[in-house]
């Protein structure tokens, strides 16, 4: 399997486009900088998208799904058997994000990389098999490398499939049960802080359950410790499928030129492990809000990134990211259709 694709360089960003859309701004009837972030938003997607009324009317969502074998480890509130069945009820409409994105008028993609228990084919869910979920990284690592540069690459074609049709924007989604865990192990071995800093309830876990998850994250990062020397090898022994895929989604993503929306703190692990191959990703990428999950804002600060929304979710499947776009839209339309003060005749600030 070709891998040299991990190396090749981001897309360039003209800087000329955010140029001349922060000037438009400071034309618009309105006190400068009175719309707060909604200005930066737009002048970024007028830059990122190389022109000068940006747009963001077609919203492309991929929840890549998989199973995780640390989920033997009792670190999760629900069984494993619910991850295939989230994307059964994806298929047929009634997730949370499945909502979300009628409401958008967006494309949703599911992508199966491998659960316990064999999918039947499902309209709209794309199935990207490695295995039937990953090994238990308490005992092993998570994947071979093989399945590794398979998952990555299955979020590189996700990526290549959206920008074939020219959308504007893309999302992408988690769905695994016991990957908060392998998330917190990664986010714990690239941050360089034990288990118990960046722990969460994930879907609901508390008391000592929770102790439990930290004890098995933690006892899994001195297993590999050996081993965790580099952002691939991190995610080879503590990840997920859906996880690298969204890492691989990411990186094609800022290849090929396409805005990215990062949802909550599984995605936003990928987003740093994408950062950690490559720096340069960030300029594509927009950070809808932070999760309610504890180590999502330590995620957050170490990317300096700055995300749009606190509502304290933490569903994950990209709802926090669908709910943000909405604030987009806006913005850009401000910038598009917004009066001059010269065309509206009023009076610009006078010192």
């Amino acid at each position: 399997m070709k891998t040299d694709w991990l190396k090749a360089p981001v897309r360039i960003i003209n800087p000329d486009w955010r140029v001349s859309a922060r000037q438009k701004q400071q034309q618009l009837t309105k006190p400068e900088g009175s719309l707060g972030r909604l200005e930066d938003i737009a002048v970024k997607v007028s830059a990122l998208h190389g022109c000068a009324r940006p747009g963001l009317e077609k919203i492309h969502i991929v929840i890549f799904a998989a199973d995780h074998g640390v989920a033997q480890e009792g670190v999760s509130a629900f069984p494993a058997s619910v991850t295939l069945g989230m994307i059964r009820n994806f298929a047929n409409g009634g997730a949370a994000i499945s909502v979300m994105a009628q409401e958008l008028g967006a494309d949703l993609e599911v992508v199966n990389l491998g659960t316990l228990e064999a999918q039947e084919d499902l309209l709209g869910v794309i199935q990207e098999i490695i295995a039937p979920g990953t090994a238990n990284f308490r005992h092993q690592p998570a994947m071979s490398e093989v399945q590794l540069y398979a998952a990555l690459d299955v979020g590189r074609q996700a990526a290549i499939r959206a920008r074939g049709a020219n959308v504007d924007l893309f999302i992408g989604g988690d769905m695994g049960i016991g990957n908060s865990t392998s998330a917190t192990a990664i986010a714990c071995a690239l941050l360089q802080q034990p288990a118990s800093e960046l722990a969460g309830p994930g879907t609901g876990v508390s008391g000592e359950q929770l102790q439990h998850k930290v004890q098995v994250i933690q006892q899994a990062l001195d297993f590999h410790q050996a081993n965790l020397d580099g952002p691939l090898t991190i995610l080879q022994h503590l990840g997920g499928f859906e996880i690298a895929a969204l890492t691989g989604a990411y990186l094609s993503c800022a290849q090929q030129g396409l805005p990215i929306l990062v949802d909550g703190f599984i995605t936003s692990v990928a987003a740093l492990l994408a950062m950690r191959l490559n720096a340069e990703v960030k300029r594509w990428m927009f950070f809808s809000h932070t999760s309610a999950e504890p180590g999502h804002r330590q995620v957050l600060q170490a990317m300096k990134a700055r995300p749009l929304l606190d509502l304290g979710m933490r569903l994950g499947e990209a709802s926090g990211a669908a709910t943000a776009v909405p604030v987009m839209r806006m913005a850009c339309a401000c910038h598009n259709r917004m009066a001059s003060f010269a065309s509206a005749g009023v009076a610009e600030k006078s010192v």
